[in-house]
């Protein structure tokens, strides 16, 4: 990515990018005063969607707007806080989104899948591995992830109560480098703009700080749960995972093409990249067990392949999978540190193994990586 400093054009940013994440709120999706869908406006962001692939970029959608479609299609009350009706409203409302996009997203020959998570599957490490090969997969297969919280299921305790937040949880997992939060605000104020004509726009933001927090407001609009404060809470996590975060006004046609011609917006910078940070993380980990692998695995390790089972020759320690692990040379020195793709006992039985013979042995389809490349250390 370019340094934000020397350039806070969208058009340098968004070209620079290689992984999008985009984040789009209810508010924007679906038209308040009737229920429907804002057809005209989701086939925009289709095009954008479209051009940004063309560009040979990886583009991930996180959309709310299930519940709202789901209470029109029901007849119920909008603004309800009851929990059963809102899911019902979800799993309804969820057909019909995922049909709009299918449907906006073909006309560019282009294929969408529906990801739906909650909390749970991030704060859980199996659950988040498993949710970061399925995009990693998705994305090489070039589909375009619709992802939203699955409402249908989650409880409070594993809410995240807003898309914000959500958005960037799947920029960290995904390893995007630009999360884009289309908003009905152009970015962050010195005070709410719509109360106080004195406020004065902030474009960019190095480092969240009480004094940023204390900025923020509240909520605009009856059918978004999210404000100012959750964007900014999105943006620590985005900053932490190495994602640059811009702010802008997704209330125009092609929200994106606009950002890119140079719409206001506030980027909040990432701290180094996706990849660095991820690798720094994982190495700051206490390792649980260790994999001693051969010297054709040690090459391959030092030249950024993945290490497969048909290059380990020993396991010890007790770990799960997603567990930090060591990574040892045949001279027993530590060559990386890695989160495994197996249980140890797992592991242990596919020492040595070519990739077509570990679900034979283990009597289920299996990973050809036993520490994925983008899940290690060096």
């Amino acid at each position: 990515m370019a340094t934000l400093a020397a350039a806070l054009d969208g058009a340098t940013l968004l070209g620079d990018a290689r992984r999008v994440v985009v984040k789009i709120g209810s508010a924007l999706l679906v038209d308040a005063a009737s229920g429907q869908l804002r057809d005209t406006w989701l086939a925009g962001v289709g095009r954008d969607v479209a051009a940004l692939k063309a560009a040979g970029k990886d583009v991930l959608i996180v959309s709310s707007g299930s519940i709202a479609l789901g209470r029109r299609i029901l007849g119920l009350e909008a603004g309800s806080d009851r929990l059963d009706e809102a899911q019902a409203a979800a799993s309804v409302g969820q057909i019909k989104l995922a049909q709009a996009y299918q449907q906006v997203l073909s006309r560019h020959e282009l294929t969408a899948a529906q990801v739906l998570v909650t909390l749970e599957d991030s704060e859980n490490r199996r659950r988040y591995l498993n949710t970061r090969a399925t995009l990693r997969t998705l994305l090489a297969l070039g589909t375009v992830p619709i992802v939203n919280e699955n409402d249908t299921v989650a409880t409070d305790e594993i809410r995240y109560g807003d898309n914000d937040r959500l958005a960037a949880q799947v920029a960290s997992a995904a390893g995007a480098d630009l999360l884009v939060l289309l908003s009905d605000v152009d970015g962050l104020y010195t005070a709410n703009p719509r109360q106080d004509g004195g406020a004065q726009h902030l474009s960019l933001i190095e480092e969240i700080t009480p004094q940023v927090e204390a900025m923020a407001g509240g909520t605009g609009s009856d059918t978004a749960r999210g404000g100012m404060r959750t964007k900014l809470m999105a943006a620590q996590i985005a900053m932490r995972a190495g994602c640059v975060m811009a702010i802008t006004r997704g209330d125009v046609d092609r929200p994106l093409l606009a950002l890119e011609q140079g719409a206001r917006a506030t980027w909040f910078r990432g701290i180094s990249d996706p990849k660095a940070a991820r690798k720094q993380w994982i190495a700051a980990m206490k390792p649980r067990g260790r994999l001693r692998v051969d010297a054709g695995a040690a090459r391959a390790l030092t030249a950024g392949k993945s290490l497969l089972a048909a290059g380990v020759t020993d396991v010890s320690g007790t770990f799960r999978r997603g567990d930090p692990i060591e990574i040892v040379g045949p001279d027993d020195q530590v060559m990386a540190l890695g989160l495994a793709g197996y249980d140890a006992a797992e592991a242990q039985a596919i020492i040595g193994l070519q990739s077509h013979q570990i679900a034979e042995k283990l009597g289920y389809p299996a990973r050809a990586a036993l520490v994925h490349r983008d899940e290690m250390a060096i």
